[in-house]
């Protein structure tokens, strides 16, 4: 049987800070070297597209004037949006989409620029700009993953009492600098504040969203290794690099742990 998954790409040309739309680039290159068909979706402003009919759905982030178009896209969309999130596809939103997906971004003037909640969560400016490197940690299966980003982002996002945040903050200020969380998940939705662009970054991460995508088509098969031997000596020099400028000792970021 041969396994296709469809990507739906939200606003490519809206929301792409920092080269965001490499992690669409990553989960196709990844599912297409074992073998999967890939048809990624284009989905602009205004476009009538069903997102029921993506396997996955990916959002990356804007500057404020984009922002506020795709909010009113996503208005719009957003019955869609949660047809597509009861259907079991997987969304991935960073930064500015993942402020969208939730309850409202409040700018530093007052104005608030609505979201459409599909997570729970709220974002307010803030003074400081959190910007730099980061380390985070997630459960992936049981097993704690080390993932690696970058950040840039004046809004300090809160989460509801109950909801799950994605990632718990190593090094860096993840969801507002305060609390310790980064991002924030909800089934198999995802949103954080980490560019990279983050799959790039993190091989295992996005091997983790393809098996999720493909269960939901009924595929219930781990995938096979890729072999991400220059990958992984990369993520060791990255927390290596992190160590030393903190003065800590670097972790060990190989495969995980229990």
């Amino acid at each position: 049987m041969t396994l296709k998954l469809t990507i739906g790409h939200l606003y490519p040309d809206l929301l792409d800070l920092y080269s965001d739309r490499g992690n669409v680039m990553i989960l196709e290159k990844r599912a297409r070297w074992r073998g999967i068909e890939v048809d990624v979706v284009r989905v602009d402003a205004a476009d009538a597209v069903d997102l029921r009919s993506c396997d996955v759905v990916v959002m990356g982030g804007g500057m404020d004037r984009e922002q506020s178009l795709v909010a009113r896209d996503l208005q719009v969309r957003r019955t869609n949006v949660e047809q597509a999130v009861a259907s079991g596809t997987v969304v991935l939103a960073i930064c500015g989409g993942y402020q969208l997906l939730g309850e409202y971004f409040e700018t530093g003037s007052g104005e608030r620029i609505p979201g459409i909640g599909v997570l729970d969560v709220y974002t307010v400016a803030g003074e400081r700009r959190m910007v730099g490197n980061v380390m985070a940690e997630c459960d992936l299966d049981g097993q704690t993953e080390t993932v690696f980003g970058y950040e840039n982002h004046s809004g300090r996002t809160y989460l509801r009492p109950g909801t799950e945040p994605w990632m718990r903050v190593v090094r860096g200020d993840g969801n507002n600098g305060g609390d310790g969380t980064e991002g924030a998940r909800k089934g198999r939705v995802f949103g954080t504040y980490l560019h990279g662009p983050l799959l790039a970054k993190n091989p295992r991460l996005a091997d983790w969203l393809i098996r999720l995508a493909l269960e939901r088509q009924g595929v219930q098969e781990r995938l096979d290794g890729l072999g991400d031997r220059w990958e992984e000596a990369a993520r060791e020099h990255l927390a290596r690099r992190m160590a030393e400028l903190d003065g800590m000792e670097s972790p060990h970021v190989g495969t995980g742990k229990k």
